[in-house]
């Protein structure tokens, strides 16, 4: 299919950053939040973004007003209908995804192709609520979208070949690495990488380490571009928590359970960037 128009259902950090790629690279968006004010400041947000793109020198400022003209932002589902893509962004919950799908399926035409942002979630459970399995594939990006240059195309039990042929394009004209992958637990860099950054947490009790020489020692011995705990504070330790508990429910390996300290980081607030402190104050 030749995709010119996409849908972006969720304008959190996530959706809006799917969005902002989306419309710079030439394609409208129709972006669908729950409310007008969230829909007004995902909007506002996007702009800033762009705005900061031009003061840089990267971006002209004619191009920035022409692709914030390229977004709209409604609270009706139904206005997603002349969508060719459709790119599902909300909560990381199976329940809420599944609802959403059978909800775009009533109102999407029959060959809009459905796409999941799940990180861990199985992207056949989320397809097998609706009739067309067939047009439902997994588009996995990475956060912050507009900097992070890879996404998952994942295949469901299901998915068409099409579906996923018309994904991996759209990820080609999005300007990003596409990786072609199977419905399997984790995708392909949760599966390695949340195992491997529990593993890191557990050594920092176990080694008697502190996180910044944990850090050091990844980023120099190990020539990470990040250490571990830097990188768990900037995706967010509720946010992997949440990832590795659904991955050790779905595998069962003692390595995929959340370690005790980042649960407990967890339940106190200490999320890393986004409340100010974490392994790191910021």
């Amino acid at each position: 299919m030749d995709v010119r128009r996409i849908g972006v259902v969720g304008l959190g950090a996530m959706g809006a950053g799917i969005a902002q790629v989306a419309i710079e690279a030439g394609f409208d968006v129709v972006g669908r939040e729950v409310s007008d004010e969230l829909g007004t400041a995902a909007t506002e947000r996007i702009g800033h973004f762009l705005t900061r793109k031009v003061e840089k020198g990267r971006l002209a400022q004619d191009a920035r007003d022409a692709a914030l003209g390229r977004l709209r932002t409604t609270t009706d589902v139904s206005e997603l209908v002349d969508c060719d893509l459709v790119v599902e962004a909300i909560v990381e919950e199976l329940q809420a995804k599944r609802a959403l799908f059978v909800e775009l399926e009533r109102f999407c035409r029959r060959d809009t192709v459905l796409a999941t942002n799940t990180s861990a979630l199985s992207v056949t459970e989320i397809a097998a609520a609706t009739a067309s399995p067939e047009r439902v594939v997994g588009m996995h990006f990475f956060n912050p979208a507009p900097l992070m240059p890879l996404v998952e195309v994942v295949r469901g039990e299901l998915s068409s070949d099409d579906a996923v042929a018309t994904a991996l394009d759209v990820v080609d004209r999005l300007g990003k690495v596409a990786v072609p992958c199977h419905d399997t637990p984790g995708f392909v860099v949760n599966r390695v990488l949340i195992p491997l950054l529990n593993d890191c947490v557990r050594v920092l009790d176990e080694a008697r380490v502190s996180p910044e020489a944990l850090d050091a020692a990844m980023t120099n011995g190990a020539g990470w571009p990040m250490g571990p705990c830097t990188l768990l504070d900037l995706v967010g330790i509720d946010v992997h928590v949440h990832a590795s508990e659904a991955l050790y429910e779905k595998l069962r390996e003692t390595r995929m359970a959340p370690p005790p300290r980042l649960v407990a980081m967890r339940n106190a607030g200490l999320l890393g960037r986004k409340s100010g402190r974490g392994f790191h104050g910021y």
